[in-house]
């Protein structure tokens, strides 16, 4: 129904942004990285999808048709609704999303808040055939061993993103097995 939306940004919230349109002030819920990058008074392009509930009429808007696209696949995954997808979309780069979906690691989709185990490995199962890796797109999200896991879970619940936490962990030596000498060195990573 609305397939686009194009105006100046008059205001950002939480987790969605005010774009001026007509007249109008709209609420467009957007990823992270779009809300990070948006400056209020700078005109925006969205493409959008429009959730109809009951009683509400909701827009998601991303800055690229693929990540619409993207969007509208886990949407399409029984257990995943518009807020869910988006909370994807927020903690994973899509790039970072389609590389774990085509390498089957729903263990990557599982550390997203709001994601359990389960309803990762049917989004795996059901979009591993729909979903290809971005060409030429280096294999940052290799499969994480035990030790890894709980690296990235404590410096997730430090506050770094899921990616971020990831690339540390690919970052670290491999002979180095004790999980608080792994932690230590990734948040020394990132002091550097």
């Amino acid at each position: 129904m609305i397939a686009s939306i194009e105006g100046r940004i008059l205001a950002r919230q939480r987790d969605a942004l005010i774009v001026a349109l007509g007249g109008l002030g709209v609420r467009v819920h957007t990823p992270a990285d779009v809300l990070a990058a948006a400056r209020t008074g700078e005109t925006i392009f969205l493409h959008t999808h429009l959730h109809v509930r009951e009683q509400e009429l909701t827009l998601y808007g991303f800055d690229s048709q693929q990540d619409l696209e993207l969007y509208q696949l886990l949407l399409g995954v029984s257990g995943v609704g518009p807020k869910s997808a988006l909370g994807i979309l927020s903690a994973l780069p899509a790039d970072a999303l389609r590389l774990a979906i085509s390498q089957e690691q729903p263990g990557v989709l599982s550390r997203v808040p709001g994601i359990g185990k389960k309803t990762a490995e049917k989004i795996v199962l059901e979009l591993k055939d729909k979903v290809t890796a971005t060409e030429g797109l280096p294999p940052e999200l290799a499969a994480l061993n035990e030790a890894d896991a709980e690296v990235i879970d404590a410096l997730t619940a430090l506050g770094y993103s899921i990616v971020e936490a990831q690339r540390a962990v690919q970052a670290l030596p491999r002979d180095v097995m004790d999980i608080e000498e792994r932690l230590r060195l990734a948040l020394a990573g990132f002091g550097s």
